[in-house]
């Protein structure tokens, strides 16, 4: 298999340590290409430097995650723009609005996620999106600027059947995660997967975060890794009621095109 996880944090520190192994691992796991997600100022850079220390292996993003809002300005927003444009970072993000938790306050969440579409818009790259609790002012800030953005995808979506649809209907990629095999927080999940189309299904991990409930045996760390891809492939195949090949296939042809990564 040939599969392309789309979002790990492997700018993390819990990967500092075994890197390398985690790579490996994921390599022979069949994962050949991974989307390091940047974050934040600090994970942005690290997320950069490893794609040159792994070349045509790792890509990365450049953005600022909701959490970290309160700390977006110009420093951030010339970084960002500075990364973009360069040939391994290949999306805006991740960015959005989480109001579960509310680390920034609602108003600083807002202002920074319009200016980094504002980024996108600019450059043409992508959108890495994130959304919690936030549903309506998150597609009152996007809706009216998807027109000038090339590609959106609604990262680690976690939503019920309507959020979903809505999302279709304004044009974004779906990427699922290992919530999709937690029979307590994901079956709704499970039983609307058949209504993502090929065309915009991605899978993703979200490492070190969401490992999957269903790995057996049960790993001895609860500490995610990329090479589970293998596992939310196998449970979103078996959701959908496809085959294991067709949902590795389409997965990655849409990670390719939407990321713009040499075939």
């Amino acid at each position: 298999m040939d599969l392309i996880d789309i979002g790990a944090n492997l700018a993390h520190d819990s990967f500092d340590d075994d890197r390398e192994d985690v790579l490996r691992r994921a390599r022979d796991a069949g994962v050949s290409r991974l989307i390091v997600t940047g974050s934040s100022d600090e994970s942005n850079r690290r997320a950069h430097e490893l794609t040159q220390e792994y070349p045509g292996v790792l890509y990365s993003t450049a953005g600022v995650h909701p959490h970290h809002a309160s700390d977006y300005g110009d420093q951030s927003d010339a970084l960002i723009r500075d990364l973009v444009v360069r040939d391994t970072v290949v999306a805006v993000g991740e960015c959005g609005l989480d109001y579960f938790r509310n680390f920034s306050p609602r108003e600083a969440q807002l202002d920074a996620f319009r200016a980094q579409l504002g980024i996108a818009a600019d450059t043409g790259k992508p959108v890495f999106l994130h959304q919690r609790d936030a549903h309506d002012d998150f597609i009152e800030v996007l809706e009216p600027v998807l027109p000038k953005l090339s590609r959106a995808v609604a990262h680690c979506f976690t939503g019920e059947h309507e959020s979903l649809r809505e999302y279709l209907g304004m044009g974004l990629y779906i990427g699922i995660t290992g919530w999709i095999c937690d029979e307590r927080r994901g079956r709704h999940l499970y039983e609307i997967a058949d209504a993502i189309p090929d065309d915009r299904l991605m899978i993703e991990t979200d490492a070190p975060y969401l490992l999957p409930r269903t790995l057996r045996p049960r790993p001895q760390t609860r500490r995610n890794e990329p090479a589970w891809l293998a596992e939310v492939l196998r449970v979103v195949a078996e959701a959908r009621g496809q085959s294991i090949e067709h949902v590795a296939e389409i997965t990655t042809a849409n990670a390719v095109r939407f990321f713009g990564l040499p075939t």
